[in-house]
């Protein structure tokens, strides 16, 4: 199906298509109300669509500027320009543009059932994921056997539709498909990520052999918990805890050493809190690093429970805020490189990679105006990003520059290279600080030396 040409569409135009698809009858029965939204499902299928064909378009338009002389085409900078359109991260906007480079060229039957609704995007992802590793040739031939014919995918979910696209580059092309499967040994990691209610999800990505082992080992050392006892006692090991939380203690005590049930938390943590959550009761949530908000009884508890362990030592140290904001007092430094107290310091206040929309863990202290443009080394020049964004910026046509908004929060401007301008501003501190204090505690609990 050929592209269709578009123009550009004012504000007004666009405030009246979202209020079309956003008023819903009053009065519509219920059968009404359930067609309505798989109206709306059409919808954004057709969307998603439209985004990866105007994705294809702007990687063959930079592809051709850079034959014709200009900059060369940087794959991670621009899923990272998709992912700031989309307001996702840059990894997600870098999965769309794999998506778009195989759907748009090599699998047309694919985009029509996109295009019409019968797929999603994840479900036209996931397709093109499984051709990923395939010739242009096969992957035409993955399309017409699979989305030829739109009622082959009616009805199948995620699993059914990823399973039998497998099945068929299996059959396709199964050299290739073991190669892809070498590889990703490669890509072995393990993530952290904040979960909800002070909790935290560790992932671990393993070759699947390795993995169905290491769950086969910690289901069997907690069925041997739950079958034995506490030593010269009748009480049950596993008391109170069910098969599933014992796996977990397992884990940290596997890792760190450290039993969860005996003992707490011994390894080096960074805690954000004002003087009246950490010394007069108060209420107001802490910033634990690398995690988000936590309680305040939480915070306290982490702090009492360390000082009273004797593995562990709960350190303080003290910050400085301006009276009547919560910005952080600035700190430089006449060195190129932040050193490690500066860093500390930015990492506290940015809390997350502060390109938009990342979230992901800090890994590098950046100038945001660069050093070899005379940046200067100091909180108000300096960012906390990760190793991905860090290279990024520094693709030709990325600028950024530093101010501070109403509220006295250090504030980014970023630039990309077609002009589009996203702001990103540090996260609050404790809000304590706005009415009680000058100080923020950082409590720094670490195993005793």
């Amino acid at each position: 199906m050929p592209a269709r040409k578009f123009e550009a569409v004012d504000c007004d135009t666009i405030e009246c298509m979202f209020e079309d698809l956003v008023v819903i009858d009053p009065d519509a029965d219920e059968a009404a109300l359930l067609g309505r939204m798989s109206e709306l499902e059409h919808v954004k299928a057709a969307a998603a669509a439209g985004q990866a064909r105007a994705a294809a378009a702007l990687e063959a338009r930079r592809v051709a500027a850079a034959r014709a002389g200009g900059p060369r085409v940087s794959r991670a900078a621009l899923g990272t320009e998709i992912g700031l359109a989309r307001s996702e991260s840059p990894h997600r906007g870098e999965r769309v543009m794999a998506m778009s480079r195989i759907l748009i060229p090599d699998m047309p039957c694919t985009l029509a059932a996109l295009e019409a609704g019968r797929l999603s995007e994840h479900r036209a992802e996931l397709i093109t994921k499984e051709a990923a590793c395939l010739s242009a040739f096969h992957r035409q031939l993955m399309d017409a056997e699979l989305c030829g014919d739109p009622a082959t995918v009616e009805g199948m979910g995620n699993k059914e539709i990823e399973a039998e696209a497998r099945r068929i580059a299996y059959r396709l092309d199964q050299q290739a498909v073991l190669e892809r499967a070498r590889a990703a040994r490669a890509g072995r990691h393990v993530r952290l990520r904040p979960a909800g209610d002070a909790m935290a999800t560790v992932s671990v990505r393993l070759p699947a052999a390795e993995g169905q082992a290491v769950h086969t080992a910690l289901s069997q050392g907690a069925a041997t918990t739950l079958a034995s006892t506490l030593p010269g006692t009748s009480v049950p090991a596993g008391l109170g805890r069910t098969h599933g939380q014992i796996m977990a203690d397992l884990v940290v005590e596997r890792v760190t050493g450290r039993n969860p049930i005996d003992r707490p938390v011994s390894v080096t943590v960074n805690l954000v809190l004002s003087d009246e959550t950490l010394l007069a009761g108060g209420q107001e949530p802490a910033h634990l690093d690398g995690h988000g908000p936590i309680p305040a009884e939480l915070a306290r508890h982490l702090v009492l429970a360390a000082e009273a362990d004797p593995h562990a030592v709960a350190a303080v140290r003290r910050l400085y805020a301006q009276p009547g904001t919560n910005k952080l007092v600035a700190m430089e430094s006449k060195a190129r490189a932040f050193p490690k107290a500066l860093a500390r310091f930015i990492a506290l206040r940015d809390q997350i990679c502060r390109i938009p929309y990342c979230n992901a863990r800090i890994r590098h202290s950046d100038h945001i105006t660069p050093h070899r443009k005379a940046g200067r080394t100091s909180a108000h020049n300096g960012e906390g990003v990760c190793e991905h964004c860090n290279y990024v910026k520094e693709e030709p046509g990325w600028q950024a520059s530093t101010t501070y908004d109403r509220h006295g929060r250090h504030t980014v401007q970023l630039t990309t290279p077609t002009g589009a301008v996203y702001t990103s501003t540090a996260p609050p501190g404790p809000e304590g600080l706005r009415i009680f204090t000058r100080d923020v505690y950082i409590a720094r609990i670490k195993p005793a030396a």
